[in-house]
């Protein structure tokens, strides 16, 4: 009995200690003191590099409960016809859990109803925005499975836009993190989920709809702004948040946290004080010894002492080397930046003279520079007509 009892001792320390000895930024894990929180899994990462600061069983699939509807709202937003009232049907009216109350056959714009669903987590404006935006219900989540594919969000799949618990309906801590980093370059997300308070017009009353933001974290921590609640039976409390100070901007996510919104302020203030966000190099600056300049404003967040190991490489394209075209817009190469071994960005080059391209969000899969797609037509045919007719050496 009493070597049972030892063995599940060292069963229960060794499950403990995996819990509080969780995995930080890689190669910075001997720079920065340990963090440790109540959540089932965690993630912590900055917005700008997409680089992972913290994460404890970053990678488990798990119940998201209402963390689903950022990936609803991101797809909404790129997909969704703006011109077009969302029509509310017998589906979405009746959608059980959390809701903004909306009137079998209301009408209301997409844009409101994005507000009513992240503020409010209604699981009504789920189904009419899904309906709305994929055809149906199914063909949304359709656009949500593509959209986690393409993102590389290997540990997540959709069931339904709402998060209701259901199989085969699951995410985890990391994925949750990159995708919301992603989804905060988008100006109208960005605004959406950093709203306190909202008042849509209500076709069917005399007042209008008021919506006060669930994530306390908007009024508990300095900066905070963003990111959405959620809670199911199955899931318990699940959280992400945003918060911006000195130009830097951190997502923070908890999965089955009792303790969610302290915890958040504890991995907020662990990733601004240990991985403060450094700027490189500046859109239009000149490249030492050459006749060209970087393309992108380049920023990273570092551990004590790891921007002293950076490497800085310069790689030129060769004109005649596949006939590169695009050479033909100023386009001369790019610097990679290397830490330890890792690529963690390209910054592009082109000739001192040259146009240059806007600049791009980075891409919080990857950590490289790209361009995220554009969130309406007019700005992406806008962006085909400057890089046809304006873009010259």
């Amino acid at each position: 009995m009493r070597i049972k009892s030892i063995t599940r001792w060292i069963a229960a320390a060794a499950i403990f200690l995996a819990y509080c000895f969780p995995v930080a930024a890689e190669g910075a894990a001997n720079k920065v003191p340990g963090l440790y929180t109540h959540a089932q899994a965690a993630a912590l990462m900055d917005v700008t590099s997409g680089r992972l600061l913290y994460s404890s069983h970053g990678d488990d699939e798990l119940r998201i409960a209402s963390l689903t509807k950022i990936m609803t709202a991101i797809v909404a937003i790129e997909h969704g016809d703006f011109n077009k009232p969302v029509k509310v049907s017998q589906k979405a009216y009746g959608k059980e859990g959390s809701s903004i109350y909306l009137k079998l056959g209301e009408e209301m714009t997409l844009e409101n109803m994005l507000y009513g669903l992240m503020l409010r987590s209604g699981n009504d404006a789920a189904t009419a925005i899904a309906e709305h935006v994929g055809g149906s219900e199914e063909g949304f989540v359709h656009l949500m499975n593509e959209k986690a594919r393409e993102l590389g969000l290997t540990h997540s799949h959709f069931a339904n836009p709402s998060g209701l618990d259901a199989d085969g309906h699951y995410s985890s801590a990391n994925d949750m993190a990159k995708l919301t980093a992603y989804a905060l370059h988008n100006p109208l997300f960005k605004n959406i989920v950093k709203t306190q308070v909202k008042k849509a017009p209500n076709p069917n009353e005399s007042w209008d709809y008021r919506w006060d933001n669930k994530n306390k974290m908007l009024r508990l921590y300095e900066g905070a702004d963003g990111v959405k609640t959620g809670y199911t039976k199955k899931a318990f409390r699940c959280l992400v948040s945003s918060a911006t100070r000195n130009g830097q901007q951190l997502v923070a996510v908890t999965l089955n946290d009792g303790d969610d919104w302290n915890d958040h302020g504890k991995m907020l203030d662990y990733g601004f004080k240990y991985f403060p966000l450094s700027q490189l190099m500046e859109k239009g600056e000149s490249v030492q010894g050459y006749d060209l300049v970087v393309a992108n404003t380049f920023k990273y967040p570092f551990a004590e002492g790891e921007q002293e190991r950076l490497e800085k490489k310069l790689v030129l394209h060769s004109p005649a080397k596949e006939g590169r075209a695009d050479l033909s817009f100023g386009l001369r190469g790019e610097i990679r930046m290397v830490l330890d071994g890792k690529l963690i960005g390209t910054v592009p080059v082109y000739q001192k003279g040259s146009l240059l391209p806007e600049p791009n969000a980075r891409n919080p899969v990857n950590d490289t520079l790209g361009p995220l797609r554009p969130a309406t037509l007019a700005e992406a045919m806008a962006r085909v007509f400057r890089q046809m007719f304006l873009q010259r050496d």
